[in-house]
């Protein structure tokens, strides 16, 4: 078992998204994302850290040479309603900062109006603007209404070119639930049945004791297999757990 949350250590994306972010804030992210590591314990670091654009500067520059990548949210996140152009340019943005990974947002206003093909333009858009940086796609799954919207939105990012397809911003109330990670997983080996494309998997919003962590983990096992499993292809996105989990390890 403290192998598995040693694993689930190593795949925290450590984020901070909120409206009242500060660069001291921001800072102390990164310092406590730099300590949060024993390699006499075999505890890894965590992932990656995951900032707002604006940020991206500052955290990469803190994090130079610790393996620790720098995730940016953009692409009018969170809410997808933008014109395509505004959210190319802060894609851009993000990019030409110095981030690792974009974290996009679907329109899930389109998606649910039937605008399959406007919806999958914008990410195949993005991940084009991306090139070899690593794209997740939010599906938002709170606001996809059904387990069906959720395997089609799920499929339709993968096709679009997603390196990983990911639940929730954490900024609806309704965040990750295990059963839509479900549905997303189904999604994800299906793809891998026909593609030979297996894409990865990141479970965000809400997501705060080791417990949950664990919960979604093993969904993800069934698909990835416990050995093979890394973060190239599991993430957890969050804030409160990370502090928590590492205060576990090293009890």
């Amino acid at each position: 078992m403290i192998q598995k949350y040693k694993k689930i250590f190593s795949c925290i994306d450590n984020t901070s998204l909120g409206g009242d972010d500060t660069q001291e804030r921001i800072d102390n992210l990164c310092s406590s994302s730099l300590q949060m590591t024993d390699p006499e314990r075999g505890i890894s670091h965590v992932a990656a850290v995951c900032v707002y654009p604006v940020f991206v500067r500052q955290a990469k520059a803190r994090l130079e040479g610790s393996g620790i990548k720098v995730a940016s949210v953009a692409g009018a996140f969170p809410s997808g309603q933008s014109p395509m152009e505004v959210k190319i340019q802060e894609v851009k943005y993000a990019l030409e900062e110095g981030a690792d990974e974009i974290d996009m947002v679907i329109s899930r206003g389109a998606f649910l109006e039937g605008k399959y093909t406007q919806v999958q333009s914008e990410v195949e858009a993005i991940k084009n603007a991306c090139g070899d940086k690593t794209l997740k796609v939010i599906l938002e799954t709170g606001e996809l209404q059904s387990a069906e919207n959720i395997y089609k939105a799920s499929m339709l990012a993968m096709e679009a070119g997603a390196d990983f397809i990911k639940t929730s911003t954490g900024k609806i109330p309704v965040g990750a639930t295990i059963e839509a990670a479900q549905t997303m997983l189904k999604a994800i080996s299906d793809f891998y049945k026909n593609s030979k494309k297996l894409i990865g998997f990141k479970a965000a919003g809400g997501i705060s004791t080791p417990e949950e962590a664990l919960l979604y983990f093993d969904e993800a096992v069934k698909v990835y297999g416990l050995e093979n499993i890394t973060n190239q292809k599991f993430r957890i996105g969050a804030s409160r757990l990370t502090q928590k989990l590492y205060g576990f390890l090293t009890l």
